[in-house]
C-alpha cells in the first residue's frame, strides 16, 4: 500500500520547502511554483475527500482521487535540493555540508510551525482522549512507529513529516556512504556513473519494502522511509545529473513533451490499475504500479525545469511568476493549516464527513487557509529562519549561460 486508510480521507502530502545548504542560497521560483501546485493538489484532494465529491461518479471525481501525486512530487524535491551540495562535493570537489549544521537547519526549518499546528489542533479536538505519551509521540514526529487507528482530527494530513524528518535524519550518512563508494571507482570521469548507480539500490529497498508489507501483512511498514525511498532516490539522481549535465539542450528541446507525457501517465494511475478510488487497500500488484506511476509522473513534471532550468522560457515564466514563487514559499504552512481549517468548518457548520458543498467548502477554506499561512510563514517560519543565518527571500535568477555546444548524453 501507499496510503493508509484514515478519517475523512486519506492522506496526502508534505509541503516541506527544502533549503539549500549552501550560501549564498539561490531559488528557483519554477520549483517553487511546482510545490505551490503541488499543495494546492493537496487540499483539493483533501476538500474532495471531506466532502465526498472523490467517491461519487464522473471524470472530476475520478481526476482527484490521486492528487495525493503531491507526496512523491514533495519527496523528489527534497532529495533533488537537499542531496544537491553532496553531488557536487562528489563531482566538483567542493566543500560537503557539515552535517550538524545541516541537521539543526532542518529541525528549525520543520519543526516550529508543526509544533504550533499539532499542539492547537490537539488541544481544540483530541485534549480529552490522548494521554502524555500520544502528546510527546506527535510532537516528536514517532506517530508513524506506533500502530494506531484513525489521525487526531485536524492531522490526518501529517503522516508525511516522519517519513520526510527520518530523511533529513539518514541523508548525510547516505551521502557518505555513496561518497565513499564513488570514490573507490578509479578515474574522476567515473564518478557520475557510479554515483548513479549506488542511488539505484535505493528504489530496489522500496520495492522490497511493497513486498514485505503485504507479505507480511503490515501496513504500518508503509508509513516507514523505505517504502517512498525511490522518490527520494529520483530526486538525488537528478542533483547528479544536474551538476553533470547541468542544463541540458535535449530536456529543453523536449521538455514539452515531457509535461505531456507526465498529464498521460497520470490519466493512467487515476485508474484502478494503481488502486481502488475508495478506502479499500491496494493489493500488492496495484502498490507496485501506482509506486512506478508516481515515480514516473514526478519525475516527469520536475526534470524540465530542474535539468533545463531556461528561465526565460514559456514553463519557468507561468510557474515562476511571482504569484505561484510566493505560494510555493508558504505552501509549508498551508499543507500544515489547511486539514485544521477543514475540520473547523465542519465542526462549525455541523456539517457531515462526506458531505457539504465542494465549490463552498473549497472557497471557504482555500481563503481561511490562505489567511493563516501567510501569517504562520511570516511569523513563524521566518523568524526561525533567521536562526539558520539564511533569508528565505528568492535570489535573481541566474544570468543566461553562454552558448556552447550541447554535452553528451549520458
Amino acid at each position: 500500500m501507499n496510503e493508509p486508510a484514515v478519517e475523512p480521507t486519506p492522506p496526502t502530502g508534505s509541503a516541506v520547502e527544502p533549503a539549500p545548504l549552501t550560501e549564498p542560497a539561490r531559488r528557483d521560483t519554477a520549483l517553487d511554483g511546482i510545490r505551490a501546485l503541488a499543495a494546492l493538489g493537496v487540499w483539493v484532494l483533501h476538500v474532495a475527500g471531506n466532502t465526498g465529491v472523490m467517491y461519487r461518479d464522473g471524470m472530476f471525481a475520478w481526476m482527484t482521487t490521486r492528487l495525493g501525486i503531491a507526496v512523491p512530487i514533495f519527496f523528489l524535491l527534497s532529495g533533488l535540493l537537499l542531496y544537491r551540495p553532496w553531488a557536487k562535493a562528489v563531482l566538483l570537489d567542493s566543500p560537503a555540508p557539515r552535517p550538524g549544521r545541516y541537521l539543526w537547519r532542518r529541525a528549525l526549518r520543520v519543526m516550529p510551525a508543526y509544533w504550533v499546528v499539532t499542539v492547537l489542533a490537539l488541544a481544540a479536538w483530541s485534549w480529552s482522549t490522548l494521554d502524555w505519551a500520544d502528546w510527546a509521540t506527535w510532537l516528536l514526529l514517532l506517530q508513524n512507529y506506533f500502530e494506531q487507528g484513525r489521525a487526531p482530527e485536524g492531522l490526518y494530513q501529517m503522516w508525511t513529516m516522519p517519513i520526510e524528518m527520518a530523511f533529513y535524519v539518514v541523508l548525510p550518512a547516505l551521502a557518505w556512504l555513496l561518497h565513499r563508494w564513488t570514490r573507490l571507482g578509479g578515474p574522476a570521469a567515473n564518478r557520475p556513473l557510479r554515483l548513479l548507480a549506488g542511488i539505484a539500490v535505493l528504489p530496489v529497498v522500496s520495492v522490497l519494502s511493497v513486498v514485505l508489507t503485504h507479505t507480511l501483512e503490515q501496513p504500518q511498514l508503509a508509513l516507514w522511509l523505505p517504502h517512498h525511498l525511490i522518490y527520494f532516490a529520483a530526486g538525488m539522481a537528478m542533483a547528479v545529473l544536474s551538476v553533470w549535465i547541468k542544463e541540458h539542450r535535449a530536456v529543453d528541446a523536449l521538455a514539452p513533451q515531457l509535461l505531456v507525457l507526465a498529464l498521460l501517465m497520470y490519466v493512467v494511475l487515476s485508474t484502478e490499475l494503481a488502486g481502488p478510488r475508495t478506502l479499500t487497500l491496494p493489493d500488492m500488484g496495484q502498490s507496485l504500479w501506482r509506486m512506478a506511476l508516481e515515480t514516473a509522473v514526478a519525475v516527469l513534471v520536475v526534470a524540465p525545469f530542474a535539468l533545463a532550468s531556461r528561465h526565460d522560457s514559456l514553463r519557468h515564466r507561468v510557474l515562476g511568476n511571482p504569484v505561484t514563487a510566493y505560494l510555493g514559499r508558504i505552501s509549508y504552512s498551508f499543507f500544515l493549516w489547511h486539514a485544521p481549517v477543514i475540520t473547523l468548518y465542519y465542526k462549525a457548520t455541523g456539517t457531515e464527513a462526506f458531505s457539504g458543498d465542494f465549490v463552498k467548502v473549497a472557497i471557504l477554506t482555500f481563503a481561511g487557509t490562505m489567511l493563516v499561512s501567510v501569517a504562520s510563514y511570516h511569523l513563524i517560519e521566518e523568524n526561525a529562519l533567521r536562526l539558520t543565518g539564511r533569508s528565505s527571500a528568492p535570489a535573481p535568477p541566474p544570468e543566461a549561460p553562454a552558448s556552447r555546444p550541447a554535452a553528451p548524453v549520458p
